[in-house]
């Protein structure tokens, strides 16, 4: 009698659940999503092992490199549930090039990571799309990348994202935070929404509360929740790039994981405080609705969401009113919320009865 051993069953990798044709045609497809955001110094083409780029081209004489990767969190859940896969590669572009903008780092060239179970080229094109048109919108090249289709990894349908990116600035122009000083004023961008931090809470809300995410928002009539809350993160890069290479930029800190309480003192030097009045801006009515949903504290507001401002520039004072106005023309939104005294490193927000439901003071302390 045969053992199982003695089998003559033939065993491919499609068999195991890997289909190679299905990623290479993949490659094929998002071919010209790629070329479309070729920029100087780098072609864009796929296909190859690796990436070139040449910092020559690009104009660049004596930089220093930076390098930043990310993800997007449990956002991706969202899109998958809800079949919003067009712009969450925004969210993943966004995460990584803001990350390298406020080190005063212009993003060069992108890579991006799709892992999941079964590979469906219609959903993973649709994602790589959105990746492409945030490379697009922050000026860098998506050079490569890695598609793996990992069976038993993933359950049906999920997958998950990674980016990675380079940027450039040159030697003696990057931003360290060493520039900031007391009596510094602090201006606040405006966010898009959620952005990509705080994403577990939401979904946690969801569940529980029972919320209808593909019906209207119960604070918007017009607009579905699921639409507020799958919105991409804002991409500050072509916005804040002019301002940085003029100088008139001391310190930028971006509020994802933390919120403001966590992030801003992350480019204090020793012997300062960021003062923040969260009266200064409006609550966006996205964020009122999380917190009145949660019952959320205001100290939680400030550590897990941005509380509608994703991005904070510490700039001279004498400069922050001609900056803000120039921000604004440029298309932000932007607020005066708060200066930079002495004090123990760190972040106190405070707030009226009306601003986020409390008068407190919520203080995060980082120690050099």
């Amino acid at each position: 009698m045969a053992s199982e051993n003695d089998s003559n069953d033939r065993y491919s990798y499609a068999q195991a659940g890997v289909n190679i044709a299905a990623g290479n045609a993949l490659v094929k497809a998002i071919g010209p999503l790629a070329r479309a955001t070729a920029r100087p110094g780098a072609d864009a083409e796929l296909g190859g092992f690796g990436g070139f780029f040449d910092l020559r081209a690009a104009g660049y004489k004596d930089p220093l490199l930076v390098a930043g990767n990310d993800g997007v969190g449990t956002k991706v859940k969202l899109a998958i549930d809800h079949d919003r896969h067009d712009r969450i590669g925004i969210d993943l572009v966004a995460m990584c090039v803001n990350d390298l903008i406020v080190q005063g780092a212009e993003p060069l060239f992108f890579l991006d990571y799709f892992a999941t179970g079964k590979l469906d080229n219609g959903i993973a094109e649709r994602v790589v799309a959105g990746i492409a048109e945030g490379c697009r919108i922050a000026g860098c090249a998506l050079i490569g990348g890695e598609t793996a289709e990992m069976p038993g990894m993933y359950g049906p349908g999920d997958y998950d994202l990674a980016g990675f990116c380079v940027g450039a600035v040159e030697r003696g122009e990057q931003l360290t935070g060493d520039r900031v000083a007391a009596g510094d004023v602090l201006l606040g961008l405006a966010s898009s929404g959620v952005h990509s931090n705080g994403y577990s809470l939401v979904r946690r809300l969801a569940a529980d509360k029972g919320w209808k995410l593909d019906r209207p928002a119960l604070f918007d009539q017009d607009r579905l929740l699921i639409d507020f809350l799958i919105e991409p993160t804002r991409i500050y890069v072509k916005t804040l790039l002019p301002f940085i290479r003029q100088g008139r930029i001391h310190a930028l800190a971006h509020i994802t994981g933390g919120g403001l309480l966590e992030n801003v003192p992350r480019v204090l030097p020793a012997g300062l405080h960021a003062r923040i009045d969260a009266d200064a801006w409006g609550q966006s009515r996205l964020m009122a609705f999380l917190q009145a949903q949660g019952n959320i504290e205001p100290g939680e507001m400030a550590r897990t969401f941005n509380c509608g401002v994703g991005m904070v520039l510490a700039v001279a004072p004498d400069e922050a009113a001609s900056l803000a106005a120039d921000l604004t023309a440029a298309g932000e939104s932007v607020f005066t919320i708060g200066t930079i005294e002495p004090g123990e490193r760190g972040c106190t927000v405070t707030g009226s009865a009306e601003t986020w439901s409390a008068r407190e003071a919520w203080q995060a302390t980082h120690h050099a």
